[in-house]
């Protein structure tokens, strides 16, 4: 389980960067807390939502996107293989 702290939320942008991918916080009708662009390599966040809803729409993306491991360091692939597993104990 991750804590939701702004630790947290900041390896998780860290994840997203070393696999390529833009962090932005934008505000718009989002339906969702976060999404990618048109298949690009941009997140967008909703950046009204709270610490918490962050965390989630980010974890969610990040276990729906093909990250490649190739590109992170070992504390990554661990911290990347442990959200992946928490959506299998849920």
């Amino acid at each position: 389980m991750l804590t939701l702290t702004t630790h947290t939320l900041e390896k998780l942008e860290t994840l997203l960067r070393s696999a390529g991918y833009r962090v932005r916080y934008e505000k718009g009708n989002f339906k969702t807390g976060a999404c990618t662009l048109l298949s690009s390599q941009i997140v967008v966040v909703n950046k009204f939502s709270n610490l918490e809803s962050k965390i989630h729409a980010i974890t969610e993306l990040i276990r729906e996107l093909e990250l490649d491991y190739n590109l992170l360091d070992e504390k990554q692939v661990t911290f990347l293989q442990q959200i992946k597993q928490t959506k299998l104990q849920l």
